[in-house]
């Protein structure tokens, strides 16, 4: 199976039973099951009718001017590309269609990251066919959210956020977007499973799974609980043909809330605490040698000297199993748990050393950036064009998401069609020579980008990996 984003309308809904004192009997904590035929018969209109105004269509568009690029004039290239030209003679508009919903009656709207990533011009339908234009606040690609402010609304109706972790396996949801681009849907279903951490779609991958119909069309909408509350963004689903097929994937509210606050605060970026530490998972072989019962938990393999966690007194091969009570299963969990706490204060980390259960301090403090990001463009003809790069720090390993580099620059982004792209050089790779001029800081690579070369050698490391690359000059 693949995984799929879901290109389109909000998924947004929220189940209510009325009708009765045993469809009100439905709406306690108990959760009780139905016990009459009219119990099966109730509606979840009243909930889609709260949900709907807080649904919202997203358009995302760029203009692209595209010319002919240098490197297509390589051998080597042509062979890949073939005769055909990279471009056309002025331009083209790429175009992005989501959903999203309306989290503050100012404006306010959360959607997918991928939804308007490299994205320029945005505008948002409302429910009431109102149109706005829209800025795009907070792009945070580590959690697949996006948090956009529309120009001139006031009022709005905006839905009240849930709690997440008060969700459970079986507990009735629904989901309202525009699949296909047929119209605004609703489909209902369950929770299939809760923080999943393995589906691969963002650094934070901890999710909630749902068996409610989410087809593309759906990206950025709501998962809502059975009192119209959102708990959840819906993000991806796994499919073999693109359509749904009952397993589908949605961002816990409490992640959201997070990037909503960062919204709300000005500061346009997402800081969440820095642990300071390397975690690993817990294999079987792990768990029998270290005496515990289970694979579980999240293995400290390293600890930076003055970091958070060496402060707190967190040590290499500690296991960490919960984060202020809440459970840990693997470093994707702890990831989470940790990670949608607010900077300032401290989280009480349980680790288990030596057989014995710990309780320990772990100040919630940002990454530290130094040195300065001090962010260099590069815009001549060189392979690296169109490439913006900052100096490596705790603080960009953390913000790019960055493994199993000691030395380096980051690239912080990548401009479409541009030379560094034909080059598949990607967000978050770790620039360390180039024609085996080692770069330390970003103050090296006009340097080294510089001039013509018969051949440009390029070393980067991915995913802990190093690579490197050799182009034709």
């Amino acid at each position: 199976m693949r995984l799929s984003f879901l290109r389109a309308a909000a998924v947004v809904g929220a189940a209510l039973f009325v009708g009765n004192a045993s469809a009100q009997a439905l709406l306690s904590p108990e959760r009780v099951a139905p016990q009459s035929r009219a119990q099966t018969m109730l509606s979840f209109a009243p909930v889609v009718k709260r949900a709907q105004p807080s649904v919202v269509n997203v358009y995302a568009s760029r203009k692209e001017t595209v010319v002919n690029n240098p490197l297509f004039d390589d051998p080597i290239f042509r062979h890949f590309f073939g005769d055909r030209a990279p471009g056309a003679p002025g331009g083209q508009t790429a175009q992005s269609l989501g959903s999203g919903v309306i989290v503050d009656p100012a404006g306010l709207i959360i959607t997918n990251y991928h939804v308007i990533d490299g994205m320029t011009d945005v505008k948002v339908a409302l429910s009431d066919k109102r149109e706005y234009e829209a800025s795009i606040l907070v792009r945070d690609q580590r959690t697949d959210l996006a948090v956009l402010k529309l120009k001139g609304a006031t009022g709005l109706p905006a839905m009240e956020l849930g709690d997440s972790d008060a969700l459970e396996v079986g507990d009735l949801v629904l989901a309202i977007g525009n699949p296909f681009g047929v119209g605004q849907t609703v489909t209902q279903g369950i929770v299939s499973a809760l923080a999943r951490t393995q589906a691969g779609i963002s650094d934070y991958g901890f999710f909630i799974q749902t068996d409610a119909a989410i087809n593309p069309g759906n990206s950025g909408g709501a998962l809502v609980d059975m009192n119209a509350r959102l708990v959840g963004v819906n993000s991806a689903i796994y499919s073999k043909s693109g359509g749904s097929v009952g397993i589908g994937f949605a961002i816990p509210v409490n992640m959201v809330k997070t990037v909503i606050a960062a919204a709300k605060g000005g500061v346009g970026q997402v800081r969440r605490p820095w642990l300071g530490a390397t975690l690993q998972t817990v294999s079987k072989e792990i768990a029998d040698s270290i005496g515990l019962d289970r694979p579980s938990g999240a293995l400290v393999a390293d600890v930076i000297e003055a970091g958070p966690a060496a402060a707190g007194g967190v040590k290499r091969g500690d296991v960490i199993v919960a984060v202020d009570g809440q459970p840990v299963d693997d470093p994707e969990g702890f990831g989470y748990r940790f990670g949608t706490h607010a900077i300032g204060g401290q989280a009480q980390v349980a680790v288990l050393r030596g057989g014995k259960k710990i309780i320990l301090p772990v100040a919630l403090s940002a990454a530290p950036e130094t040195p300065p990001r001090d962010p260099v463009t590069i815009h001549n003809q060189s392979p690296l064009a169109g490439g913006t790069f900052v100096n490596l720090s705790p603080a960009t390993m953390e913000a790019y998401s960055v493994e199993g580099a000691s030395s380096g620059v980051v690239v912080a982004e990548v401009e479409a069609n541009s030379n560094a792209a034909a080059i598949n050089l990607q967000r978050g790779d770790v620039l360390v020579a180039v024609n085996d001029a080692r770069i330390a800081r970003t103050s090296d690579i006009e340097r080294a980008a510089a001039g013509r070369h018969y051949y440009w050698k390029i070393t980067i490391t991915r995913g802990g990996q190093t690579l490197t690359t050799v182009i034709g000059g």
